[in-house]
């Protein structure tokens, strides 16, 4: 993992900020859906480990789902949303809580909670670990968030480049030269 961390300008949020931040969402979500037996869904891949957290610091049943997807196109109206994996969950009249690690332009997530929509949910919230709003082009925003992110390329705790850094403990900064030769 040494070369890993070799790759990082700066780490903007250390392993201890990240796990007590997790800790108060996960506090806020138990509170919010007390007494409910909400459906959680981790968007893959990069999700996982935040959601894997998540789930333990909530205090109430869930039922675990997971979806892959992605869009393509233009704009939020035009763009096509596939389902690399899709939920069999019967959504209807559920509570959804969709787990995503950061919203960046915020065209996939956009079009999945306009999908998710037309499957009847008696709600659907959003949460994310991150928030980049500098990047953000479709009309959508999280309900929980665990931080606003700078408009800086981040891997770590889930995020990846090219499907390395995902294990990193941390969120940090990726030296430009990484991303930049490609």
């Amino acid at each position: 993992m040494e070369a890993m961390h070799e790759d990082i300008e700066k780490i903007l949020y250390p392993e201890e900020l990240i796990r007590s931040r997790v800790r108060e969402l996960g506090e806020q979500l138990s509170r919010d859906y007390a007494g409910k037996t909400p459906i959680f869904i981790g968007i893959l891949k990069g999700a996982i480990i935040f959601y894997a957290d998540l789930l333990r610091e909530c205090d109430l049943p869930v039922q675990l789902e997971f979806m892959a997807v992605s869009s393509y196109g233009s704009g939020t109206t035009s763009g096509k949303l596939v389902f690399k994996k899709d939920t069999d969950a019967n959504l209807e009249g559920r509570d959804v809580v969709i787990v995503e690690d950061i919203i960046d332009s915020g065209n996939t997530l956009y079009l999945l909670r306009e999908e998710l929509s037309k499957r009847n949910p008696a709600s659907i919230r959003i949460v994310a670990l991150l928030d980049k709003a500098a990047r953000r082009t479709a009309d959508i925003s999280a309900d929980y968030v665990g931080f606003a992110c700078a408009d800086e390329f981040v891997v770590g705790y889930g995020l990846d480049f090219a499907e390395k850094y995902r294990n990193l403990p941390y969120i940090g900064v990726l030296k430009p030269h990484i991303y930049e030769k490609t």
